[in-house]
């Protein structure tokens, strides 16, 4: 491949460097791994990237059988040019920091676009569900170690608990700072032209004597 592995792809490498197998027992496995968990996949994106892996030799078919009634399924596994690859890859993802941009860090770019009143009572629905993320995210991590999953194979997940775990302490001192006042934008320039506040009523001078 030209173009750097993408996460799905280098997904498919590594479940055909464990043992040949079928889109379908790649949507198994990704199941039972919770690999969903750490890229994003979906039926069709999942049989488009074997496809892809295919053309460039990364994986080869090694057989094709139908059970009654059933589409046919095709057997890959991993060349030695997808082996390579994917280790390739997986060093560059793991050695170097990657630049990406999170929506939430978007929206905090622009807090003084909304009233500090309002952003303090979003940011504590964010941390409702982001309370119910993280005791999703370990119920998961803690039912797989249950199962007898080694611990390497759930790395991905103990990084996502303590991202969530590490998001949510952040939102919680942005709306105890909020609520404190140590947080104000009220008199930015860009909030007062937003939120002109309104002028004070005139008397009328006319009818005093």
């Amino acid at each position: 491949m030209s173009r750097p592995l993408t996460p799905l792809a280098l997904t498919v490498l590594r479940m055909l460097c464990d043992s040949p197998m079928h889109p379908y027992e790649m949507q198994q496995r990704i199941r039972d791994f919770a690999y969903d968990q750490a890229v994003k996949i979906t039926h069709g994106a999942l049989y488009h990237s074997v496809e892809r892996l295919a053309a460039s030799g990364l994986i080869e078919p090694l057989e094709t059988s139908r059970e009654g009634r059933r589409p046919e399924r095709t057997i890959y596994a991993a060349t030695a040019a997808g082996r390579d690859a994917a280790q390739i890859r997986l060093a560059e993802l793991l050695r170097n920091p990657a630049e990406e941009f999170p929506l939430f860090g978007t929206g905090l770019a622009f807090l003084n676009l909304l009233a500090e009143d309002e952003v303090a009572r979003l940011l504590r629905s964010r941390t409702v569900a982001l309370e119910a993320a993280l005791a999703a995210h370990q119920t998961a991590h803690d039912a797989l170690r249950k199962q007898g999953l080694e611990r390497y194979k759930l790395i991905d997940q103990e990084w996502l608990i303590a991202r969530v775990r590490g998001e949510l302490e952040f939102v919680r001192g942005l709306v105890g700072d909020l609520d404190s006042g140590r947080l104000t934008w009220k008199d930015d320039e860009v909030h007062i032209r937003c939120h002109p506040r309104p002028r004070p009523a005139r008397r009328d001078d006319k009818g005093d004597s």
